[in-house]
């Protein structure tokens, strides 16, 4: 039942209160045979069909903000621009298909080539637009963006091929047409978009730029030691003036969920411990040196408060908080209060105050999201690889006989366990359900992976789906496989 005290009540009834189930994508990682080598905005069209087909109802993306010239997502340069790498080109009005004959070589390969396809497509639509009569409502498109002249003055001075801050207002027009009308296309079908929005923002982005009485700039943030990284982290991101913000009535934040509710009927907020406490790391000194602001657990519960009855009545979009990771009890708290789900892998599901069994999926929060991996994790199939004793201790719990390997079956079982948990969610990489069949998937476990956090790698998301989406919509075994694993409505 929809508890009506809870801010997000409305946003629930939108959505409806009841399991759904979806996958979870980086966008850049699929492709059609008319795309240009990586993922684009109108290749989520047939993968909308496909889920309507075999029974989810949520697309999840990683964040597709523009990044510049990085390949990883959440390294925006802008709060609310999208990232033309993304525009699908095939699409634009009088383009011929012959016209992208320069891309063909990028559908070949296995791994996504991010720098060259920019580079390529850059150029592509820097001709287009010189040689392109602008749209009537272009000029009303710009009226409605006050933060566009800013975010395109920076892309220009970034740009070493000196590209007009024109040209950069005008792809962020075709952005936003392109993925409003894939939204609408979503919603139509009966499927929920679901976006992702970073708690930070890189500091060499516009939004610093332009406005840097938003950010604390004497530190930058990460995370303190623990098991996975035993001198911490430090991720390069400038801290929040949360005061300032607040001064302003959050108008930052409240522009940045207004502009995605344009794309999105969901959203995850990224590390949402970050907004009641985050660790802040003084410019030159080590991760393990840093320490929590605030420190104290009242400020921090206050400022947390403050901050989301600020900015959730200001969006129609239904938040989901990834929770993950060690003591952030005071955040999942006061999530239930608020009426926001949390994130919960099955793998790390486990009674760690007591014998460390894992907890039966039965007892799960209603108030919730299950998954079996994320985009930082190994997969399931890698984790079995290499922890093969707490896989030993899964398979008990699962009540299925171990193997070294991942067996289809005990996939396939796994799958359909966590799609059977009490919460209300129920979203997987698709990746984890292309492994049903050897075909679907690189025979090298490592390769499915799209991150390994921490870590600087040329690997690191450059993940790409083996078959096209024309393939995938046309491989009627995974879909009888997947309608069996989801419950029957």
């Amino acid at each position: 039942m929809i508890n009506n005290s809870w801010i997000t009540a409305q946003a629930f009834e939108k959505i409806g209160y009841y399991p759904h189930h979806g996958i979870d994508i980086i966008l850049s990682s699929i492709w059609t045979n008319q795309s240009c080598g990586i993922g684009e905005f109108y290749d989520l069209i047939p993968l909308i069909d496909w889920c309507k087909e075999v029974g989810f109802d949520i697309i999840q993306l990683l964040p597709i903000n523009d990044t510049h010239d990085q390949a990883s997502p959440y390294l925006a340069v802008s709060s609310s621009a999208l990232n033309p790498i993304f525009l699908s080109l095939w699409k634009l009005p009088k383009v011929q298909k012959s016209d992208l004959d320069r891309f063909h070589p990028f559908q070949k390969r296995a791994k996504i080539p991010y720098q060259e396809i920019l580079q390529q497509k850059m150029l592509f639509l820097h001709e287009y637009y010189q040689s392109t009569k602008k749209p009537s409502d272009y000029i009303e498109f710009l009226g409605k963006h006050e933060w566009l002249s800013s975010y395109s003055a920076f892309k220009s001075e970034k740009s070493i091929e000196n590209f007009s801050p024109d040209f950069f207002s005008y792809l962020q027009y075709l952005c936003f047409e392109q993925m409003s009308e894939v939204k609408r296309y979503a919603n139509l079908q009966g499927i929920f978009l679901k976006g992702d929005i970073p708690i930070l923002i890189n500091k060499e982005s516009a939004d610093v730029h332009f406005h840097p009485e938003f950010f604390d700039l004497r530190y930058t943030a990460g995370a303190p030691p623990d098991q996975y990284a035993e001198d911490g982290q430090n991720w390069g991101f400038p801290l929040y003036n949360w005061q300032a913000l607040k001064n302003e009535g959050f108008s930052w934040w409240k522009q940045r969920l207004q502009i995605a509710e344009n794309f999105f009927d969901i959203y995850r907020l990224d590390h949402i411990i970050g907004f009641f406490r985050i660790w802040a790391i003084e410019l030159g000194k080590k991760a393990k040196e840093g320490f929590f602001i605030p420190s104290d657990p009242k400020e921090q519960q206050e400022q947390g408060l403050s901050i989301f009855t600020q900015l959730l009545p200001s969006t129609t979009m239904l938040p989901i908080g990834e929770d993950l990771g060690f003591n952030t009890v005071i955040a999942q708290t006061n999530m239930a209060k608020l009426g926001i789900a949390g994130t919960k892998v099955v793998r790390w599901m486990r009674k760690y105050d007591q014998d460390g069994s894992f907890i039966a999926y039965r007892d799960y929060p209603e108030l919730a999201l299950c998954t079996v991996s994320t985009h930082d994790s190994e997969t399931l199939a890698l984790w079995w690889q290499n922890f093969p004793e707490e896989a030993k201790e899964f398979s008990k719990f699962s009540n299925i006989a171990y193997e070294p390997i991942l067996t289809k079956a005990n996939r396939a079982k796994i799958l359909q366990d966590s799609h059977s948990a009490c919460s209300i969610f129920h979203i997987n990489l698709l990746s984890e359900y292309l492994a049903l069949f050897d075909e679907l998937v690189s025979p090298r476990l490592e390769d499915e992976r799209i991150n390994i956090p921490g870590k600087i790698l040329d690997t690191n998301w450059t993940y790409k789906i083996k078959i096209s989406l024309e393939e995938l919509s046309n491989h009627e075994p995974l879909k009888q496989a997947i309608r069996s694993i989801l419950p029957k409505k």
